[in-house]
């Protein structure tokens, strides 16, 4: 039996590193664009060609259904791609979910509408969308995870925001391309303008394919199976041993996803449909926002390395929570200005939590799960707040927009409680934490380690009431034998005694 390093601990150069995050980002923000593409799509363009048998209430609310259908598959996509990702590789995984999303996308722009082909132009239109919605479901955890396996100990809070920055940036250029092809008169829109943004995705994955093809596994993949610590079925191992960081892991994303539909897509949808704004207008008020939430994530995520992405979580949360009713107070203004102020206002807010997401999410799984624990964790939340742009478009008429604002203030305060809940996770919550962050050890390697103190002259004695199947350990070159510490709460030894004192379980 021989000692290795801990899986976590590879070390790779700062401009690999960045090599590595700007691939992920490429795709991410190819992904987010397809994504958001369609949200957009549903407010201005399926609910009257697509589902024009219906009133345009019934209609707005079909089209968004449809859009909360891709969140529904996302869950899906987590177990299949993450399952891949975890047993197979985060590269693999990643070109399988680029392809996906850009062909079902691409395939938008060609389909026929309901005057064409009847009642076959929704249900295909629900099929493409069930298949990014598969796709999505694998791309953000499995970008996360290479970016994070690839970046230095102490950036990986600015590399995970930079896999964020895709969203922004997709957002910016779906906003873009329809501000784009929304100055065509409406008869030209109507029969071919609204599908070329949909089109575009074909090169662009061309593009984003050619990027990821030139990304080498991590370095930590590469560890797991070369130690033969791969999971047979990492999602139900998720569930297994990892349930109360899962649990955590949803409640963080909540705002991250719901808040972010709900402060665009549904804003959009109401500026345009109820309030009888120019649709350009709610558009680039979306437009210009997003250009500020770039320079706002990267700030945040940098911030994350030295308060904890866990607080900033936090922040984030309560800061949502206190802007959810100046936001749509300012939107019912119908003011342009005061419309950018208010969807700026929303994303800002939410990004001081989204920013650091898929950093805190990191901390939460280890190697061996990453991928899956990451991905179902961030998808379930998804799948959770996908419908809410429908539920607050559907009690409108009744409530108001202070329906949409208790909305918002909602998935705020699950996401506060998931930010409390990670931050005995994330090992920067605490000012003295060292610059590295706690690398993560399954129950073999650590057992296997504990062996070989059999063989030391001066063994360590590890106290804890059990050693659970995912424990979280931090290196030290002083105790390389072991090469780990226990979590907090346990106590570690040096014993004058060549006997090894194992603990239970």
């Amino acid at each position: 039996m021989s000692s290795h390093t801990s899986t976590d601990t590879v070390q790779v150069s700062g401009k690999d590193a960045a090599k590595i995050a700007r691939a992920a980002f490429v795709g991410t923000a190819l992904e987010w664009y397809d994504y958001f593409l369609f949200g957009t799509a549903a407010v201005l363009v399926f609910n009257r060609l697509f589902f024009t048998a219906l009133d345009p209430l019934a209609g707005t609310l079909a089209a968004f259904a449809t859009f909360g259908v891709g969140f529904a598959a996302r869950p899906l996509g987590a177990v299949l791609f993450g399952s891949i990702g975890d047993r197979f590789g985060r590269r693999p995984a990643l070109l399988a979910t680029i392809i996906t999303i850009g062909v079902a996308t691409g395939m938008i722009g060609l389909l026929p509408d309901f005057a064409t082909i009847g009642l076959a132009a929704p249900i295909i239109l629900v099929i493409l969308r069930l298949l990014q919605g598969l796709a999505v479901g694998g791309e953000w955890g499995g970008a996360t995870t290479i970016a994070i396996e690839h970046a230095p100990l102490d950036k990986r809070g600015r590399f995970a925001a930079l896999v964020q920055v895709g969203t922004p940036t997709g957002t910016i250029i779906s906003s873009g391309m329809f501000s784009l092809v929304l100055l065509l008169p409406a008869e030209a829109f109507d029969a071919w303008g609204w599908r070329i943004p949909f089109l575009a995705a074909f090169p662009m994955m061309g593009i984003a394919l050619y990027i990821r093809l030139r990304v080498e596994e991590t370095p930590i993949f590469r560890d797991l199976v070369q130690h033969e610590e791969r999971v047979k079925v990492p999602a139900l191992e998720v569930f297994r041993v990892s349930s109360g960081r899962l649990l955590t892991a949803i409640a963080v994303s909540f705002l991250g996803i719901g808040g972010f539909y709900l402060v665009t897509t549904f804003i959009v949808s109401y500026g345009s449909n109820s309030l009888g704004i120019e649709r350009s207008t709610m558009v680039n008020a979306t437009l210009i926002a997003s250009v500020i939430q770039i320079f706002a994530i990267i700030a945040f995520g940098r911030l994350s390395e030295r308060f904890g992405a866990a607080r900033l979580v936090v922040v984030g949360g309560v800061g949502s929570a206190l802007a959810a009713f100046p936001v749509f107070w300012l939107v019912d203004t119908g003011n342009f200005l005061a419309i950018t102020v208010a969807v700026t206002l929303g994303l800002i807010m939410l990004t001081i939590a989204y920013a650091v997401t898929g950093s805190l999410l990191a901390e939460l799984f280890p190697p061996e799960l990453r991928y899956s624990g990451v991905s179902l964790g961030y998808n379930i939340a998804g799948a959770l707040t996908g419908f809410l742009p429908l539920i607050a478009t559907a009690l409108l008429a009744t409530n108001g927009t202070w329906i949409a604002a208790a909305l918002l203030i909602a998935v705020s305060l699950v996401t506060v409680v998931g930010g409390v809940a990670g931050a005995g996770c994330d090992c920067r919550t605490s000012p003295s934490s060292s610059t590295e962050r706690p690398p993560h050890i399954s129950r073999t390697r650590l057992r296997n380690q504990m062996d070989l103190l059999m063989e030391s002259p001066t063994p360590l004695t590890v106290d804890r009431p059990r050693i659970d199947d995912v424990t979280i350990v931090r290196d030290f070159e002083s105790l390389s034998r072991i090469g780990a510490t226990p979590p907090a709460g346990c106590t570690v030894r040096r014993h004058p005694s060549p006997t090894v004192k194992r603990a239970p379980g």
